[in-house]
């Protein structure tokens, strides 16, 4: 049976990087890339502003509370774009197998070897080396025998290193890692578990199927599969996204409508971020509200306009909310997401002929 190989290449703070490469006035410093307004949020922060506790995501008014300095810089996403083809022309160099997440990262099978490389140890460096010289940015990367140990992997050595994990220190390596650092496992769920004394991979791996399906649900069988290694998933060329979200869950549970707007504001600019960055519009757009007692409902609306912008999304929450609903319960959760997605971009054309 063919030895699976499996790379994923992530690029370190891509886009606060690539501001940084091209002012140099910027090098060494804190950048958020963003929106500095009041209702503003980060898209990427540089590894100077993250240690401060600057993220993706994050309101741009609480990442200047944690980082008085921080520079932002408005996106250059045109930039970013033609310094991915680059990286995913390096790619394709070595495999025809590549599947992308986004501008800034992708999955390779390289289970065939090319002629000249005897691990796929080695053709991670060559590859991060060639990406260096033809970008003048870092990249980091983890390698492994399925896709979540080598996402997994690409995390270790951050920024500018790579990690492997044989088939054989799986368990070992696993065992000893933080339930928050495994791929797939939220912040959310992370607390969920420490509070049931799971802080390790070691303690989720002593927990029967059955007991964690009475916590998770349906969710109950990845992470019984994860903590042991477990992910059959295939690397897939070319595959096709069907939406972009993202869910946010309060620590209190928000009462008033002018909350509830400002947090549909703030999701519908990183919504529209993440369509940006994997290159994607849409028609359908939902929104999802979980009330305190966990009852939830969505709303959605379509049309035959293809959008990815933050104030087309925002116009279209707002009125979804408009149609009414209980506030007194309270809110724990709200979501955005986008759907209906034009199969390719036409402004962009990402395969590059060999």
């Amino acid at each position: 049976m063919e030895k699976k190989r499996i790379l994923h290449i992530d690029m370190d703070a891509f886009f606060a990087s690539v501001e940084q490469r091209d002012n140099p006035k910027l090098q060494g410093k804190p950048v958020a890339v963003g929106s500095g307004s009041i209702r503003g949020v980060v898209a990427a922060a540089s590894y100077e502003a993250r240690k401060y506790g600057v993220k993706s995501a994050m309101s741009s008014a609480k990442a200047v509370q944690l980082c008085p300095k921080l520079i932002f810089v408005k996106p250059q996403f045109e930039s970013y774009k033609k310094v991915s083809i680059k990286i995913r022309e390096i790619f394709q160099r070595y495999t025809e197998i590549i599947e992308p997440i986004s501008l800034d990262e992708a999955y390779l099978d390289v289970s065939v070897l090319p002629t000249g490389f005897k691990s796929a140890t080695t053709l991670a460096e060559k590859i991060r080396n060639d990406i260096f010289k033809a970008t003048g940015l870092t990249a980091s990367a983890g390698i492994s025998f399925n896709k979540f140990l080598a996402k997994t992997a690409s995390d270790v050595n951050k920024p500018n290193g790579q990690f492997t994990i044989d088939q054989s220190d799986t368990k070992l390596f696993l065992s000893q890692l933080e339930i928050r650092k495994f791929y797939g496992i939220g912040k959310v769920t992370a607390i969920k578990f420490q509070k049931m004394g799971i802080l390790y991979g070691s303690d989720l791996q002593k927990q029967k199927l059955s007991s964690l399906q009475q916590f998770f649900g349906n969710s109950a069988q990845t992470y019984f599969n994860i903590c042991r290694g477990i992910d059959s998933r295939l690397v897939k060329a070319n595959s096709e996204r069907k939406s972009v979200g993202v869910e946010k869950t309060f620590r209190y549970d928000i009462k008033t409508e002018d909350d509830l707007i400002a947090e549909f504001h703030q999701l519908s600019q990183v919504v529209a971020e993440r369509c940006v960055k994997i290159e994607k519009k849409g028609r359908t757009v939902t929104i999802k509200i979980k009330f305190s007692d966990f009852k939830q409902i969505t709303r959605s609306f379509t049309d035959n306009i293809y959008k990815n912008d933050s104030e087309s999304i925002f116009n279209i929450s707002k009125k979804l909310c408009s149609e009414g609903f209980d506030l007194d319960k309270g809110i724990r959760l709200v979501g955005i997401s986008i759907s209906k997605l034009q199969e390719k971009t036409p402004s962009v054309q990402l395969k590059i002929p060999l």
